[in-house]
């Protein structure tokens, strides 16, 4: 018998919710007793008077499994709402990240060239290394840590990452 295979997509899910203890452990919790992956989280509270966070949640899985991921965590009672920007729409996805780099003579000048090409800030430097800060894509990122990795990437320090529908909605 021939089992068939559906292929697994990468969702980005921001999950509205109450901001108020146990929350995360709550929707973590949902995905470790199914056995789901989340390849990305990060919380940050988003109201004026702290009673609202937005908790960004990068996944992956076949369509059937993410829609079920959906409904489960709508039913969560400090949840107000799921949306899932991979399916929404056009969006925008941003990540943080402190890369660390150590070199001397040309390593340490191609860099800094390197730096500069993918807008990454020096937040720290000594006169053996550099720390990067670079905001961008996943992608860019991932790129950008390639490049120092042959140059004498020392230490990666990433936030994951964080999105938002594009547009004037608050979607």
């Amino acid at each position: 018998m021939k089992i068939a295979e559906q292929s697994s997509e990468r969702h980005v899910l921001n999950v509205i919710v109450d901001n108020e203890a146990g929350i995360l452990a709550k929707i973590s919790g949902l995905f470790t007793a199914r056995g789901y992956n989340i390849d990305s989280l990060t919380v940050a509270d988003i109201s004026e008077d702290h009673a609202i966070s937005r908790i960004t949640v990068v996944t992956r899985g076949p369509e059937p499994v993410i829609d079920q991921i959906r409904a489960q965590l709508e039913r969560l009672v400090p949840v107000h709402r799921v949306i899932d920007l991979t399916e929404s729409g056009a969006h925008v996805e941003r990540e943080l990240a402190l890369v660390k780099v150590a070199g001397k003579g040309d390593a340490r000048v191609e860099a800094l060239r390197i730096a500069e090409l993918f807008r990454a800030n020096v937040v720290d430097t000594t006169t053996e290394s550099f720390v990067f800060e670079l905001t961008g894509s996943p992608d860019k990122v991932d790129s950008f840590i390639a490049l120092m990795r042959e140059l004498g990437l020392v230490e990666v320090g990433r936030s994951g990452i964080v999105g938002m529908m594009r547009g004037p909605s608050a979607e």
